[in-house]
């Protein structure tokens, strides 16, 4: 098993280099995603102001948890709240994590609102 400060590291490395990339504005907003062991969460994020736009986490839905099942419903969420405020486009940060498994499923059902990456 992988030493879990060197893996920390690792994924501290990712962020920074995607980070380099990405900049949300008003009009084409950060989706910011945010992976732990038992809850997801999503940002809509204004880097020019500094502001968080929308959020939306498994934490209040009612699919209590981290699975694949809840990252689809906080996709959901984030995307019906992106729609309210007229935001179609977004920047989509993964969060120096790979694209399969609940990031791909929050990005999946987000698309499926209306959202653009």
């Amino acid at each position: 098993m992988a030493n879990p400060s060197v893996k920390r590291a690792l994924i501290k490395r990712r962020i920074v280099r995607i980070r380099k990339r990405l900049t949300g504005t008003s009009d084409v907003p950060r989706l910011r995603v945010t992976r732990t062991l038992k809850h997801i969460y999503a940002q809509l994020v204004d880097d020019t102001t500094g502001h968080t736009v929308a959020a939306a986490s498994s934490r209040v839905l009612t699919e209590y948890g981290g699975n694949v099942e809840a990252a689809k419903l906080v996709g959901k969420s984030i995307g019906e709240k992106a729609k309210e405020l007229s935001i179609m486009r977004v920047r989509f940060d993964r969060g120096g994590r790979l694209y399969h498994g609940r990031i791909k499923a929050l990005a999946d059902a987000a698309r499926k609102t209306g959202l653009q990456f």
